[in-house]
């Protein structure tokens, strides 16, 4: 890493401001889902451990610059601690002198745990102000949440022109050098699977992608733009017609690299909301009904994209292959990762990433299987299409 890390500075006594990625749903007052947590506990223990005082921050969903009561961190401060089998001190204000005399009072081993940073409106727009203030919490920066580093916001960036050293925890930096690996220097064959609803959200990570792998295998919603892009019936699946001209121009660029599905699963009747569907039945992708909705790849195709990927040594999966939420048309997507399951115990690298990917791995029970499996979606995004990620730029350099 060209970018210092905890491991790199001394910790003993200093008061730590760390940026984590706490954007966790809550019900009832309560976290229902703690992933992201315990995925940035080796970084809280590792400053405990050092005898550092740690003061966390980190936003949960959009309030939009309003405070909003079921956006508090009250609870995520009594999950962490109950993870971590000690207290987490809460304060429900972000910035001023209450904060700076409870960040000030904390001892060496102690956390407290700040208001929802997107309750004032100068963190997304990365205002000077605002981050200077957060400055006065810490003697030291850290960043641990790769789910923001592509964001310009002023807790990832701008608050290292008023805190230094600004360095990494574990989870961005393992981020930082498996994501790497991909771009860099990649044991070939190197493939990607990619996936979703939109080609929209898609399309620059695809360009980038098609100029790195030997294989790009497409899934999910995004075909049908590209079918229809070769003139083809796509019955009532979703098609973004803004896009098919340049489809029709990625399928050029991509030649053999660029793979479609031979077949998809479809049906008359869909209604996602309900969680329904009719009767599923598997065509040649040249041979969609117009009265059909697609919503999977189809077996052939799922079976002929687990024979492809047998043979890699890198890949990279961001998407699922079709309507993943319902059982019947989420076979494609667990097919991917059984395949990508398989390929790591190969001692293929497997890199999963962006939210609905690790939701529908962490459905089909294989996510420990798979080499590293990205807290960001997009920002793995961004990172595998080459761009600069603010939160990284802004790091203090070896």
């Amino acid at each position: 890493m060209k970018k210092l890390t905890i491991d790199d500075i001394d910790l003993k006594g200093k008061r730590a401001l760390v940026r984590v990625d706490f954007n966790v749903p809550i019900k009832d007052g309560r976290v229902t889902n703690d992933n992201r947590l315990r995925a940035a506990l080796p970084t809280i223990q590792k400053l405990r451990d050092n005898g550092a005082r740690i003061v966390l921050m980190s936003h949960l969903g959009r309030p939009k610059g309003e405070v909003l009561e079921e956006a508090r961190l009250g609870p995520v401060a009594e999950a962490l601690g109950s993870l971590l089998r000690t207290t987490v001190q809460y304060i429900p204000e972000t910035i001023g002198p209450a904060v700076e005399e409870k960040a000030a009072a904390l001892k060496p081993g102690e956390i407290l745990l700040i208001e929802n940073l997107r309750f004032n409106k100068g963190e997304t727009k990365n205002d000077a102000d605002f981050a200077r203030s957060l400055s006065r919490l810490g003697e030291i920066y850290v960043n641990d949440a790769f789910g923001v580093v592509h964001r310009a916001h002023a807790s990832v960036a701008r608050v290292t022109e008023f805190l230094q050293p600004a360095v990494a925890g574990y989870l961005l930096g393992q981020e930082m050098q498996s994501l790497g690996r991909v771009l860099e220097n990649p044991e070939r064959p190197l493939m990607a699977v990619i996936g979703g609803a939109k080609v929209s959200t898609k399309i620059t990570v695809i360009e980038s992608l098609l100029d790195r792998v030997d294989r790009l295998l497409l899934g999910g919603g995004m075909i049908f733009t590209f079918y229809k892009s070769l003139g083809l019936e796509t019955g009532k699946s979703l098609v973004e017609t803004e896009f098919i001209d340049l489809a029709a121009r990625l399928v050029q660029k991509g030649g053999e690299k660029l793979i479609l599905p031979t077949d998809v699963l479809v049906s008359t009747e869909f209604d996602f909301k309900a969680r329904k569907v009719g009767n599923l039945s598997a065509v040649g992708f040249r041979d969609i009904p117009a009265d059909c909705f697609g919503l999977d790849i189809g077996p052939q195709t799922a079976a002929a994209y687990a024979r492809v990927l047998e043979d890699a040594r890198s890949i990279v999966w961001n998407g699922p292959m079709g309507v993943f939420e319902i059982t019947e048309t989420a076979r494609g997507t667990t097919r991917i990762a059984e395949a990508l399951a398989f390929a790591s115990t190969n001692g293929a690298l497997t890199i999963v990433g962006g939210g609905e990917s690790v939701t529908a791995l962490e459905a089909s029970g294989l996510a420990d299987k798979i080499t590293h499996v990205s807290t960001g979606g997009g920002a793995t995004l961004e990172f595998l299409e080459g761009k600069e990620m603010p939160g990284i730029a802004a790091l203090t350099g070896r």
